[in-house]
């Protein structure tokens, strides 16, 4: 079943967190494995099921990052060992901020690494604001668009992480 269904909440990359955990916990009481002690077994089994979907789809919506890979996954748009291809002048970044990284030999530099990559991070959240604004309320047409639009965000940031990966291992040696 799909997590927002589960929830009764519309498709969204932007959540209330509260009305969330108001009703993770709703669902949590309701579907408590303790209160059908004395059911059948199925009847068990079913709780028990529905008491995991819960906690799964809680981990999954309350977490922005882990909401939007499950929107993509969800609309047939990532799969494992996908190759997506970036755009060539994106690439050509991160391969010149991947090889400041290596070629780095003082604190000064790296930190000024660490500033390109946080303005590069800012920058893809303000195009993820813009995309994400409102997305259950856009017709099918621009949903569509604004998921592809997401996708290619969604592996930019994963360049930018694999690069801040690299730079906390250099800060640790």
């Amino acid at each position: 079943m799909d997590y927002f269904e589960f929830y009764g909440l519309p498709e969204s990359f932007e959540l209330d967190a509260a009305q969330l955990k108001k009703k993770f916990y709703e669902l949590s009481k309701k579907y408590h494995p303790d209160f059908y002690a004395s059911e059948s077994e199925e009847k068990q089994e079913e709780v028990l099921q529905l008491s995991t979907l819960n906690n799964k789809a809680f981990q999954v919506l309350s977490d922005p990052a882990k909401r939007t890979e499950y929107i993509l996954r969800e609309h047939h748009l990532l799969a494992e060992g996908d190759k997506y291809p970036l755009a060539p002048d994106f690439l050509m970044e991160m391969m010149e901020l991947n090889e400041q990284v290596m070629d780095a030999e003082d604190e000064d530099t790296i930190n000024k690494i660490k500033v390109s990559v946080k303005e590069a991070s800012t920058q893809l959240d303000a195009e993820e604001a813009q995309q994400t604004k409102d997305f259950s309320t856009k017709s099918k047409e621009e949903q569509s668009a604004a998921l592809k639009k997401i996708l290619d965000i969604y592996y930019r940031r994963k360049y930018l992480l694999r690069i801040q990966e690299s730079l906390n291992t250099f800060a640790a040696r």
